[in-house]
């Protein structure tokens, strides 16, 4: 196979897998990323803003079906006049354009998430990565007639220095998280209270926050959270913001 330079310049970096995590801290302080993640940034990486000072918070979702739960989620960022950022795949995009366009209609992001949720930190092959990438931009350009804003979050947080280096030399900055919790599974979701308290005991400046619309919880306690955020000081920007502001 014939590489490009761009191929072969990602190939001669880490390909070690690395699954992101961000320590949850007490009293709104700011967490710090394992020192051993300290290269993201030279690939255009963010998870946190680098102003200290700002209570700002990034509200970032991922998002892979509708179960009814994102067009709550949607209905609510109306309502507050909040802006997002979704990360989608592409069975969200074919199976609920009228959705998806909604994103795009209310001033939301539309992200890049991949096409298939696959453990990118194993795809090493560069035309295989950037395919799942491309993939998900085509069906996008095809069920919507838009296209995705150029930010990749990797599924699970799972990836490589060379993964990031491809994304970047693709055009996308990828942005990882200060704050998740477990909310993706609506089998298993804390109690209404619980997740609430869980969110805003960790509100800090600078937060990318991830939350998974599919939730029932998150569904029903967003507004609260916007509410109660907002009366600590807090307001919401968008990811252009964020990137704008290294």
């Amino acid at each position: 196979m014939l590489l490009t330079l761009g191929a072969v310049a990602s190939l001669s970096v880490n390909a070690k897998s690395s699954h992101w995590y961000c320590a949850h801290v007490a009293q709104h302080q700011r967490p710090t990323a394992d020192a051993s993640f300290s290269y993201i940034g030279q690939y255009d990486g963010y998870y946190i803003s680098p102003n200290e000072t700002d209570k700002v918070i990034y509200l970032t979702f991922d998002a892979g079906y509708e179960n009814g739960n994102i067009a709550k989620i949607l209905d609510t960022l109306k309502e507050k006049q909040v802006p997002a950022a979704f990360f989608v795949l592409s069975h969200l995009v074919e199976a609920e354009r009228a959705l998806v366009g909604r994103m795009f209609d209310e001033g939301h992001l539309v992200c890049n998430h991949t096409a298939h949720h696959k453990d990118m930190a194993r795809v090493s092959d560069p035309s295989a990565f950037e395919a799942e990438l491309t993939a998900l931009e085509q069906v996008c350009r095809e069920q919507t007639g838009r296209e995705l804003a150029r930010y990749y979050r990797p599924p699970e947080g799972s990836f490589s220095e060379q993964n990031l280096k491809q994304a970047q030399e693709m055009g996308y900055k990828t942005v990882f998280w200060s704050f998740a919790y477990a909310d993706w599974d609506n089998a298993k979701q804390m109690s209404e209270e619980a997740a609430k308290q869980k969110i805003l005991d960790n509100v800090h400046a600078g937060e990318v926050m991830l939350l998974h619309p599919t939730s029932a919880t998150n569904a029903a306690i967003l507004g609260e959270v916007i509410d109660e955020c907002r009366a600590m000081g807090y307001r919401f920007g968008t990811l252009d913001e964020l990137t704008a502001a290294r």
